[in-house]
């Protein structure tokens, strides 16, 4: 089903609307906030009129008003969630827009919304200075935007916004995951002997209890050989190679020879990376001490 509608300069304009959803459907579809500021009660009909049946990625528009700043400000900071605004240069007074533009990334601190100023009196803010000296994300004089140039700066604003708020995510999902990654690496750290080589078996990486046990410090065994840690040879050394080379990892127990000569019994497991040929590039080899506390 299509809707028409004629826009101030004439052209015609088709909007697809959507076929009718169930009511419990409906309650479902979380609409795009839209915020209009301005402070002329027409543009806000006018506006709404334009977009109503604008529609991206299944979900509708819902559109939040406010007619100065302090009611622009006051919506964006009670609603976290509004995707963009379409925000009046000229308002209770001529810098009113710019003023909430400015406000909106230093004081909310809100990167994600997409601002998009609107001015009836293109010769009091240069365009060029405010798009320079804002973070707005577009800029148009009111005569000039048309119902189809209205619905197109709309979707683009709101594909951005969607981008924005899915990288966001993904940064975050980041963090929370390499914060997980320290845990595990603290609990490693305090309990087992970590030890990362190369390709030819050289110690690219070791943690501070394997130091602490092998009493020497990381420096020392940087680029060394992990022979060097024992030079007697590793108990096994051909079966665990053998087993990274054939299925990419191996565990068991092992008698190896502390510093003070004394048999020290751990549990190990080792993991072989391989890169696209298959080739192991780098080993990471977990060890705990048996009968030692930690530390």
């Amino acid at each position: 089903m299509t809707s028409t509608d004629q826009s101030a300069d004439g052209e015609l304009l088709v909007f697809r609307a959507e076929r009718p959803a169930s009511p419990g459907a409906e309650r479902d579809v979380q609409p795009w906030r839209v915020l209009i500021a301005d402070d002329d009660v027409d543009v806000h009909v006018a506006t709404k009129f334009a977009l109503r049946d604008a529609v991206f990625q299944g979900r509708p528009l819902s559109f939040l008003h406010a007619y100065s700043a302090d009611e622009a400000m006051a919506q964006l900071k009670a609603t976290p969630d509004i995707a963009m605004v379409l925000l009046d240069v000229i308002m209770e007074t001529p810098d009113a827009g710019l003023k909430v533009a400015r406000a909106i990334r230093e004081e909310l601190h809100n990167d994600l919304i997409r601002i998009v100023l609107r001015t009836g009196q293109p010769g009091q803010a240069l365009e060029h200075s405010v798009i320079v000296d804002y973070d707005i994300n577009d800029y148009w004089c009111k005569t000039d935007l048309t119902t189809r140039k209205l619905f197109t700066t709309v979707i683009a604003s709101l594909r951005s916004y969607a981008e924005a708020r899915s990288a966001l995510e993904a940064r975050r999902a980041l963090a929370v995951q390499l914060a997980e990654a320290r845990r595990v690496q603290a609990a490693l750290d305090r309990y087992a002997l970590v030890m990362t080589l190369d390709r030819d078996g050289c110690i690219t990486d070791a943690n501070e209890r394997l130091c602490e046990v092998m009493h020497c410090t990381r420096d020392e065994l940087l680029g060394q050989h992990a022979r060097v840690l024992q030079p007697d040879g590793l108990p096994h050394e051909a079966d665990i190679l053998a087993a990274l080379l054939a299925d990419g990892g191996w565990a068991g127990d092992l008698q190896a020879k502390a510093p003070d000569g004394s048999i020290m019994p751990l549990r190990c497991a080792a993991l072989a990376f391989r890169d696209p040929a298959g080739t192991p590039y780098q080993y990471v080899a977990v060890a705990t001490p048996l009968g030692l506390p930690p530390a």
